[in-house]
């Protein structure tokens, strides 16, 4: 009998209404937001986990959050 091989779930962008959200399955991992539309100040916020930041482009804002998330998923707890 061949071995199947269990495929690993990638975490996925969705588009949002003034938010982009990093999700794998069900689970939120990040997001990304911007200000209410007309009084946007041109900046995006960031979070994942207990990171948070801005950045000034949607590009990096996206990294951010991908290595928060993989550094969070990789580093042990200390207590």
């Amino acid at each position: 009998m061949p071995k199947t091989k269990q495929t690993r779930k990638k975490p996925l962008w969705e588009r949002g209404y003034l938010a982009h959200g990093y999700w794998l399955g069900s689970a939120r991992l990040g997001t990304v937001k911007l200000g209410p539309k007309g009084e946007w100040d041109g900046v995006y916020r960031w979070q994942a986990g207990t990171h948070a930041g801005e950045t000034p482009t949607l590009k990096e804002a996206k990294r951010a959050v991908e290595q928060a998330v993989l550094v969070g998923a990789s580093q042990l707890p200390l207590f």
